[in-house]
């Protein structure tokens, strides 16, 4: 399993951009497929986006969709959120997840290897 640090969160207006990182420790990195979720105050954890092991397969939930890229750099062991024209519904914790099995597994979000301790993005309007 590979071992999972989020990074970047913050406050930002609405319409602001910010870029989420999440560092990975272990040498396997480029063998998962990674993801980010999030979980808004009351509400259960969503996908948001996920990335294959080669990062060639991305795919992403509607409501982000045209504004969120995510993207990898498997040299630094690295998966980025790029997060454009935020709304204050992007208001939540940011999760970091990683599979070794598929790019489908991380979005269906269940039983997943490896999760982060999420990071904090607070949109104000």
């Amino acid at each position: 399993q590979v071992q999972l640090v989020e990074s970047g969160g913050g406050l930002v207006q609405a319409g602001g951009s910010l870029r989420l990182s999440c560092a990975a420790s272990g040498r396997t990195f480029s063998s998962y497929s990674m993801g980010w979720f999030r979980q808004a105050p009351g509400k259960e954890r969503e996908f948001v986006a996920a990335i294959s092991w080669s990062g060639i397969g991305t795919y992403y939930a509607d409501s982000v969709k045209g504004r969120f890229t995510i993207s990898r750099d498997n040299a630094k062991n690295t998966v980025y959120l790029h997060m454009n024209s935020l709304k204050p519904e992007d208001t939540a914790v940011y999760y970091c997840a990683a599979d070794i099995s598929s790019l489908w597994a991380v979005v269906r979000g269940t039983d997943l290897d490896s999760w982060g301790q999420g990071t904090q993005v607070t949109v104000s309007s």
